[in-house]
C-alpha cells in the first residue's frame, strides 16, 4: 500500500486504521471500511493489491475507488478524488497521463502504455498491464501469457450466475480459482483462454455487480457521475485581490472542500515586538525587585515592607493576565460557502436546529419592552424558521410578563414578515425605528415607505400595549391576578407555585400575515416551593435546557440576556460556521461573541463597553483553548452542556526502539511495563467474563433468561436515570447527539413530560448542577460553566463578525457599575473559596496550562484590593510624615524605575496596535481598574468570605437619590451605597497629603522639592486614576450630594487632627533660637 510517505497506525482492538499526514492531522478510517468496501461510483467491490492490501486510490482521505474507476478518472475525469479533490497520483502499474509527476519510483517504462483513443478502455492493453502487474508481484504467467491477444474479454461476475437472467445472456462465469478475485486483485480481468467466451446482449438495468465494468449501466451511471460533479464546480467572482482584473473568474471547488471559517493570525510585525517586550519586561521585573529587596529603607522599614509585598502581589497578578495574550488571533467566516454546503437550491434546509434562551426575573427592574424587542429579533432572524424555538424563562413567575409575551407573539405576526422582506437590520424595533440613519439604503421596492411607515405605527400601538400592561401591574390585587377568563393566576406566589408552560407560537395554524411559518415561542415558568433551593439564574437556565430537550431538542443552543437583542441577523449562521464544520467543529463546546451596548455617552466614563477585555483578553484566548463564557451571546452545544467529553484525536503511535539492541534499558524498561499492562488488561478481562458467566448462571438458576445486550441496555438506563433524572423522554433525547424528537410522541405527552422536568424535586440526586448545564456554587455561574466544558477537554471559539451580533444595556451611572463589579467579584470568590478552584481543580483533563492561568486571574483578581487599597494609601502616609519606599535614588535605580516604566506603556500600545483598541477605551479601562479594586472587589472580597466561612449573607442595597432627565440622564443619576465610601477616602487624603507636602517644601526651602517629586508622583497617579470617580461625586454642573459633603468634612477633621499632631512646619527637637544682636529692651 502507498502511504505517501506518512505514518500508519492501527488497533486490532478498537479496529481503527489511521493515517497520519505531514500537518499531524489524523485522518481515521475503520478497518472494515477499507477491507470489503465498495467502490462509491460503480458500487463494485474494492479489490487487493498484489500486496493483499486494499486497493487506496487517494492517500488524503482514503476515498473508496477501484482501479478501473480511478484509471477512467485519471483518463477522462478530473484526475481528481471526488471527496478532497486532491489530483491523483500515479500508482504502480497504471498509465500515464498528462500533468503527472515524475516519481522514480513508479515512473518505469514498463509501465508507461497508453488509453484508446476511442475513450473505450482497450482490454489488450489492460491485460497487458495486468500481465506486467502480475510479473512484478511473482505470480505465475503460464495462463496469463497464453490468452489470445486480440481477444476482448469484458471484465467478469465473482463466480455466480444471476438465476434472473437466461444462461445465454449472462457474461462468461470463470471460477473463482482462475479469476483470482478472492485476495489478489480486483474481479478476474483476465480469463482462462481454454474457457470460451458466450458473446451476449446485457441488461443495462441490471446492478453494476452483476456485469462488471464493462457494462453499459457502468457507463451511464459514470456520466451520471461526472455531471454531477461538474454541477458542484462553482464559478464565483474573485473579489478584493489586485491580481486579479475586473471580470476574471475563478473555479471554486464543490461546498464539501471549502472550510467554513478560518484563523487569521496577527501579523508577526506587531506579535513578535510584542512578545520581546514581554520577555524584556521580566527581565526588567527581576532587576527591579532585586535591587528593592537589597535595598530597604531603614528609617521606614515597615513603608518599604509593605510597599515591597504589594509590588509582588501586582507582578503575580501581571503575569497571570499577560501570557494568556501570548498567542492572540482573529477569525473569519464564509456564510456563503455555509448555504452551498447545507442549503442547496430545492432541497430543504439542512442546517442544524438551534434553541433560543431568554431569561427574566422582575418584569419592574426589566421592563417587559425591552424583553419584548429581544424575543422579536430572535424570531425575525435571518434562519430557516423550523429550526429555531425561542424560550422565555420567567423566573418571577409575573403575569405582567405572561401577558407581555402574548402581545409580543401577537405583533410578532406583522413584523417577522416585513423584517425579512426588506432584509432590515437590526431586527428590534425599538432600535430600527429610533436609530438616526438612512433607512433607505440598498431599499429598492417601491412599497417600502408605506409598509415602513405603518409598521412604525403598528410597533407605537403595541408599546401603548406593553405600557398599559406595566402601569396595571403597579399595584397588586389584594385578591391576586386573574386571567381573562376568570382563572385565578397560578403565579400570584412567586416563591410558591406551579410550573407553567405556554406555547404562543410554532404550533398548528398559528402563522404571519403572509400565511408562511413562525419560529416556535414558549414561556415557561419553573416550579417553586419553599424548603428548595432553586440557584437563582442557574437553576432556570437548567430547566430551560430539559424543556427544550423535550419539546425540541436542538443539539446546539443560544442563550441571550433579556437585555441584550439580535442585532446582527445572521448571529446565527456565523456561530453555525464554527459548530457545523466537519473538520474542527465537533470539538467546539460554545461560540462566545463579544457583548457591545447601546446608550453609554462617548466617554464612557466608567468603562462599561469592556473593550480591553473583549477586544485584547478574549482575542488572546481564542489563540489557546478559546474565550471563557461571559453569560451572555454564547451559542452552546448541548452535549457539551450535559457533561459529556469532547472527542478525543486519535494519537499516533510511539516511536519504537527496534533499531537499539536489545542490551538497551529504555527499551527493556518499556517492553516490561508494556508486558505488565497487557498482562493486566487480561487478567481484567478474564474478570469481567468470569463475572458475566457467574451473572448468567444465577439468572438461569432464578429461571431468568437475561442477554448481556438487555442488561448493558438496563444498566446505561439506570445510570442515565441517575444522572438526568427520572424522565425517560429527556433521558433518550439526551442520548441524541445530533438532537431529533421521538417518534409518534404526542404534543400532549410532551408537554406533561416538559411539566415534569421543571419540577422543583426534579434535580435531586442527580448531577445537575455539579456535572450537567450550568453549574451551581457562585452567582458568577458563566465562568464555571466554561470551566466545567474547558476541564473536558472541550475548545471554545471568539466570533467577531463586521456587525455585532448582540447588543445590549448597560448600567451607566456610577453606583449602578460598581455594584455590577461587586457581583462578578462576588462570584470569583465563590469559585475560589470552593472545590472548582482552577488552582486545584480539572487537573488530568483536557485544560491547557495557559487556560488554567486565565481561569486562575478569573478568580483571582479580587484579592489585588488587598494590596491596591494599601498601595494607594501609601502616597498620603509618605507625604504627612515626610519618608519615602524607597532610598536615595541612584543612578543604576533611576534606570531601572524609567526602564520599568517605559515597558508598561510600550506594552500597553502594542497591545492596543493589534486588539484595535483606542487609547481612550485603554486609559479609562486602567482608571476603572483602581476604582473598582478599592471599592467592589474590597466589598465582595469580605462579603464572600462572611458568606462561605461563616455562611452569613450581607447585601449592598443601592438606592435613587436623584435624576436628570435629557440624553445619558442616568450617567449623573447618583445612588448612594456604602460602595463609595473607601475610594472617596483615599481621594481625600492624597488630595491633603499633596497639600501638606507642597505647605512643607514651601516652609523649608529649596532643597526639599528634590525627595517631594517622587512622593508627589506616587499621590498624583493615585488622584488621576480616581479623577472618573471624582467627577460620578460631583454629578452635572459640579453639584456635590450632601453626603458626600458631610463625609469630606468628617474626613478633613480626622485629617486636621493628625496635621496637628504632626506639625511638619516646627523643627524636630523644639524651635532654635539665634542671637540677632539687637536689644529689643
Amino acid at each position: 500500500m502507498n502511504t505517501g510517505g506518512r505514518l500508519i497506525a492501527g488497533s486490532h482492538n478498537r479496529n481503527e486504521f489511521v493515517l497520519i499526514n505531514a500537518d499531524e492531522s489524523a485522518r481515521i478510517r475503520s478497518v472494515q471500511e477499507l477491507r470489503g468496501q465498495t467502490c462509491e461510483i460503480c458500487k463494485d467491490e474494492v479489490e487487493l493489491t498484489v500486496d493483499g492490501e486494499p486497493f487506496v486510490a487517494c492517500n488524503e482521505c482514503a476515498f473508496p475507488v477501484c482501479r478501473p474507476c480511478y484509471e477512467y478518472e485519471r483518463r477522462e475525469g478530473n484526475q481528481a478524488c471526488p471527496q478532497c479533490k486532491t489530483r491523483y497520483k500515479r500508482l504502480k502499474g497504471s498509465p500515464r497521463v498528462e500533468n503527472d509527476e515524475e516519481e522514480d519510483d513508479i515512473d518505469d517504462i514498463d509501465n508507461e502504455f497508453d488509453y484508446m483513443n476511442n475513450g473505450g478502455i482497450g482490454f489488450d492493453q489492460v491485460s497487458e498491464g495486468m500481465s506486467v502487474s502480475r510479473r512484478h508481484s511473482g505470480f505465475p504467467q503460464s495462463d496469463l501469457d497464453s490468452a489470445p491477444p486480440g481477444s476482448q474479454i469484458p471484465l467478469l461476475t465473482y463466480g455466480d450466475e444471476d438465476i434472473e437472467i437466461s444462461s445465454d445472456r449472462h457474461a462468461l462465469i470463470v471460477p473463482p480459482s482462475l479469476s483470482g478475485h478472492s485476495h489478489k486483485g480486483h474481479p478476474a480481468s483476465l480469463s482462462d483462454p481454454t474457457i470460451a467466451a458466450h458473446p451476449r446482449p446485457m441488461v443495462p438495468q441490471k446492478d453494476l455487480a452483476v456485469y462488471g465494468y464493462g457494462s453499459v449501466a457502468w457507463k451511464d451511471r459514470m456520466e451520471e457521475w461526472k455531471r454531477k460533479q461538474n454541477e458542484k464546480l462553482q464559478v464565483v467572482k474573485h473579489e478584493g485581490d489586485p491580481d486579479f482584473e475586473d471580470g476574471d473568474d475563478i473555479p471554486m471547488m464543490d461546498e464539501g472542500r471549502q472550510p467554513l471559517s478560518r484563523k487569521i493570525p496577527i501579523k508577526s510585525s506587531k506579535i513578535n515586538p510584542y512578545r520581546m517586550l514581554i520577555v524584556l519586561r521580566l527581565v526588567i521585573l527581576s532587576l527591579f525587585f532585586h535591587y528593592r529587596i537589597l535595598h530597604p529603607v531603614k528609617d521606614a522599614y515597615a513603608l518599604w515592607l509593605t510597599s515591597v509585598i504589594c509590588e509582588i502581589w501586582f507582578a503575580v497578578s501581571w503575569v497571570l493576565d499577560q501570557f494568556p495574550k501570548w498567542y492572540p488571533i482573529e477569525r473569519e467566516t464564509y456564510l456563503d460557502r455555509l448555504s452551498l454546503r447545507y442549503e442547496k437550491e430545492g432541497k430543504p434546509s439542512e442546517l442544524s436546529p438551534v434553541d433560543v434562551f431568554v431569561s427574566t426575573v422582575d418584569p419592574l427592574k426589566e421592563p417587559p419592552l425591552i424583553t419584548a424587542n429581544t424575543v422579536l429579533s430572535i424570531l425575525a432572524v435571518d434562519y430557516p424558521v423550523d429550526r429555531v424555538a425561542c424560550y422565555v424563562s420567567d423566573d418571577g413567575a409575573a403575569m405582567l410578563t405572561f401577558e407581555a409575551l402574548s402581545e409580543t407573539a401577537e405583533f410578532a405576526r406583522k413584523w417577522v414578515p416585513f423584517c425579512k422582506k426588506y432584509c432590515i437590520e437590526p431586527r428590534a424595533p425599538e432600535w430600527y425605528f429610533c436609530h438616526k440613519m438612512d433607512y433607505l439604503k440598498n431599499k429598492v421596492h417601491p412599497a417600502f415607505v408605506r409598509e415602513r411607515r405603518a409598521m412604525k405605527r403598528d410597533y407605537e400601538e403595541f408599546k401603548v400595549k406593553i405600557n398599559a400592561l406595566v402601569a396595571t401591574a403597579q399595584k397588586v390585587p389584594e385578591e391576586g391576578w386573574t386571567m381573562q377568563d376568570g382563572t385565578p393566576w397560578p403565579g400570584n406566589s412567586t416563591r410558591d407555585h406551579p410550573g407553567m408552560i405556554q406555547v404562543f407560537l410554532g404550533s398548528d395554524g398559528v402563522r404571519d400575515v403572509e400565511n408562511n411559518e413562525l419560529p416556535r415561542l414558549v414561556y415557561v415558568s419553573r416550579e417553586k416551593r419553599p424548603g428548595f433551593d432553586h440557584h437563582k439564574k442557574a437553576g432556570a437556565m437548567n430547566s430551560l435546557i430539559r424543556v427544550s430537550g423535550v419539546l425540541s431538542n436542538a443539539p446546539y443552543l443560544l442563550n441571550v440576556d433579556c437585555d441584550h437583542y439580535i442585532n446582527n441577523s445572521k448571529a446565527l449562521r456565523e456561530a453555525m460556521c464554527f459548530m457545523m464544520d466537519p473538520q474542527s467543529g465537533k470539538k467546539i463546546c460554545y461560540v462566545q461573541f463579544p457583548q457591545r451596548f447601546d446608550g453609554i455617552d462617548r466617554h464612557d466614563r466608567y468603562s462599561n463597553r469592556n473593550v480591553v477585555f473583549f477586544d485584547i483578553n478574549m482575542k488572546g484566548l481564542d489563540g489557546l483553548q478559546g474565550p471563557i463564557y461571559v453569560g451572555t451571546g454564547c451559542v452552546f452545544r448541548r452535549q457539551a452542556l450535559y457533561g459529556f467529553d469532547a472527542p478525543k484525536k486519535k494519537k499516533a503511535p510511539r516511536k519504537t526502539c527496534n533499531c537499539w539492541p536489545k542490551w538497551c534499558f529504555l527499551c527493556c524498561g518499556s517492553r516490561k511495563n508494556r508486558k505488565a499492562k497487557t498482562a493486566a488488561a487480561d487478567k481484567k478481562k478474564k474478570n469481567r467474563e468470569a463475572s458475566k458467566q457467574i451473572h448468567a448462571l444465577e439468572n438461569i438458576e432464578e429461571g431468568r433468561v437475561t442477554t448481556t445486550k438487555e442488561l448493558s441496555t438496563e444498566a446505561m438506563q439506570l445510570k442515565l436515570e441517575k444522572k438526568f433524572g427520572q424522565s425517560p423522554v429527556f433521558v433518550a433525547s439526551a442520548r441524541m447527539e445530533n438532537g431529533g424528537m421521538a417518534r409518534n410522541a404526542s404534543p400532549a405527552c410532551l408537554l406533561k413530560e416538559a411539566i415534569q422536568v421543571i419540577s422543583c424535586g426534579y434535580e435531586d440526586k442527580t448531577e445537575w448542577g455539579k456535572e450537567i448545564g450550568w453549574i451551581y456554587g457562585s452567582v458568577t455561574e458563566d465562568i464555571l460553566t466554561g470551566f466545567k466544558m474547558h476541564s473536558h477537554g472541550w475548545r471554545s471559539v471568539y466570533c467577531t463578525p463586521k456587525l455585532a451580533a448582540f447588543k445590549g444595556s448597560a448600567p451607566i451611572n456610577l453606583s449602578d457599575r460598581l455594584h455590577q463589579v461587586l457581583r462578578w467579584a462576588l462570584g470569583s470568590v465563590e469559585i475560589f473559596l470552593s472545590r472548582h478552584c482552577p488552582i486545584w481543580y480539572g487537573y488530568g483533563g483536557g485544560l491547557k496550562w495557559l487556560e488554567r492561568l486565565s481561569y486562575i486571574n478569573s478568580v483571582v483578581y479580587p484579592w489585588t484590593s488587598l494590596p491596591l487599597i494599601v498601595y494607594c494609601s501609601l502616597p498620603a502616609i509618605c507625604l504627612l510624615t515626610g519618608k519615602f519606599i524607597v532610598p536615595e535614588i541612584s543612578n543604576y535605580a533611576s534606570i531601572l524605575f524609567m526602564a520599568l516604566f517605559a515597558s508598561i506603556a510600550v506594552t500597553g500600545v502594542l497591545e492596543m496596535q493589534w486588539g484595535k483598541v483606542g487609547i481612550d477605551d485603554w486609559w479609562r479601562n486602567e482608571q476603572f481598574w483602581v476604582i473598582g479594586g478599592v471599592s467592589a472587589h474590597l466589598f465582595a472580597l469580605f462579603q464572600g468570605l462572611l458568606k462561605v466561612l461563616a455562611g452569613v449573607d450581607t447585601n449592598f442595597t443601592v438606592t435613587s437619590k436623584a435624576a436628570d432627565d435629557g440624553e445619558f440622564s442616568d450617567l449623573y443619576l447618583f445612588k448612594w451605597t456604602s460602595l463609595l465610601i473607601p475610594p472617596t477616602t483615599l481621594l481625600i487624603i492624597n488630595v491633603i497629603g499633596i497639600v501638606v507636602g507642597i505647605s512643607d517644601a514651601i516652609s523649608n526651602g529649596y532643597d526639599s522639592w528634590g525627595p517631594l517629586f517622587g512622593r508627589l508622583f506616587f499621590a498624583l497617579w493615585v488622584v488621576i486614576h480616581l479623577y472618573p470617580f471624582l467627577k460620578g461625586l460631583l454629578g452635572k454642573q459640579d453639584r456635590m450630594p450632601t453626603i458626600i459633603v458631610v463625609w469630606s468634612i468628617l474626613l478633613a477633621s480626622i485629617l486636621t487632627l493628625l496635621w496637628v499632631r504632626v506639625n511638619p512646619f516646627v523643627a524636630k527637637g523644639g524651635p532654635i533660637l539665634e542671637i540677632c544682636g539687637l536689644d529689643c529692651l
